[in-house]
């Protein structure tokens, strides 16, 4: 895969930084564009959010956007194509999602996976999507063209709702800031001029699993 990022409100040398580091790459590539977020004004397509806008927060209320960054993933030469699952509409329940969901490799759901639920209870846990592939609720794909993908900040990391399903705002991981040198750290940091440090990104809101965990989530 080719990778190429942009976001709306950072620095051309914090975009440099962003791509030395694999694991916020991927974490940038959650919704493609026509995601409908949910907001007090009703849902909106997630490329037409601009930050200062308010979105709706499962547990907060509405809260403001105060970043958006898109990443525009494209089939390298080998004819690779771009991997990206497709949650059909009503896989989970009637509006669940309201519409097909296409996410990329940054994306989690709120779910109750059957062999972690002695240990989160009745609550939940932050899914990737691609490991709820199926191949009749949640298909995985290829891409032959570029897809780009989207991702929110807000001031906290937030439980979100996107075609009728829970999600998640951006959150980098606690720890992510291991193993860069100071001035790599310094303009990683630039690209989110509302934080001063790697702790203000605050706690996860919710337990989510890693990016890279096991495919086939048992969700029955």
């Amino acid at each position: 895969m080719l990778i190429s990022i942009s976001y709306i409100t950072i620095a051309q040398a914090a975009i440099l930084a962003l791509l030395t580091i694999a694991k916020i790459d991927a974490a940038h590539a959650a919704f493609a564009r026509g995601a409908l977020v949910s907001t007090p004004r009703g849902p909106v397509a997630v490329e037409d959010l601009s930050p200062g806008d308010m979105i709706t927060t499962v547990w907060c209320g509405a809260a403001p956007v105060l970043w958006i960054g898109s990443v525009t993933i494209r089939p390298d030469p080998s004819g690779e194509g771009t991997p990206l699952t497709r949650v059909m509409a009503d896989a989970f329940g009637l509006g669940r999602p309201m519409a097909d969901l296409v996410a990329g490799p940054g994306a989690r759901l709120l779910t109750r996976p059957r062999q972690l639920r002695a240990r989160i209870g009745g609550g939940g846990v932050l899914s990737p999507v691609h490991a709820m592939a199926d191949g009749v609720h949640a298909i995985r794909m290829l891409s032959r063209q570029p897809v780009t993908f989207y991702h929110l900040v807000l001031r906290r990391h937030a439980v979100i709702v996107v075609n009728g399903l829970e999600t998640e705002s951006f959150h980098p991981g606690a720890g992510f800031e291991r193993g860069l040198d100071e001035g790599t750290l310094r303009q990683v940091m630039s690209a989110f001029p509302h934080l001063r440090a790697p702790g203000d990104f605050g706690p996860l809101a919710q337990m989510r699993l890693p990016l890279d965990a096991p495919e086939m989530l048992d969700l029955a």
